[in-house]
């Protein structure tokens, strides 16, 4: 039997501005500003006051689902905008020395298990990529971009056709967490 209604309610805080123009949401806060378009779902979206109601009606198990899936994304941008994201990645190697250089939208890693070549990733949207003496740091407000840009770095130092017990060299992703430094 299908429910009547799926509803969920996001509270907007003070320190943020939240706006709605059809299914498009922007949120505004005090480390940046956020757009998400949500036209593709069948979902409804209204705001009253300070919060933001997302439901469906007579939802299939499709639309039952989005109705979180979206809640969730308005969430992650509410804190985004107000903390951020930071993602912190550890270089790891054992006999060559990995050097890892930051150069306009992609991340060069040279000298990997030897390599002529510098291994290049991808930085993804806003996010900023910083680079210490055995860290990779990468932040932002939008949480999709910075998880996305430290996955793109883990991917390029993945070990091929060596045996990855013994080869452990790469840089791998230690520590997620909100806000920024």
């Amino acid at each position: 039997m299908r429910a009547i209604e799926v509803s969920r309610i996001i509270q907007v805080p003070d320190d943020v501005e939240l706006t709605l123009d059809g299914k498009k949401v922007t949120v505004k806060g005090a480390k940046g500003i956020l757009t998400r378009d949500f036209s593709y779902a069948a979902i409804n979206m209204e705001l009253q006051g300070k919060s933001l109601k997302i439901w469906a009606n007579w939802p299939r198990k499709k639309e039952n689902a989005l109705v979180g899936t979206i809640y969730s994304h308005v969430n992650n941008m509410i804190t985004g905008v107000r903390k951020g994201y930071t993602c912190k990645l550890k270089i790891v190697f054992s006999h060559f020395p990995i050097s890892v250089k930051v150069q306009d939208k992609t991340v060069l890693i040279e000298n990997f298990t030897g390599e002529r070549n510098p291994r290049k990733a991808k930085i993804i949207g806003d996010a900023k990529v910083k680079v210490t003496s055995e860290d990779v740091i990468v932040q932002g407000v939008n949480i999709e971009d910075v998880s996305q840009t430290a996955a793109n770095i883990e991917q390029a130092t993945k070990v091929k056709r060596k045996d990855p017990r013994i080869f452990l060299d790469g840089i791998y992703l230690y520590e997620r967490t909100e806000g920024m430094e």
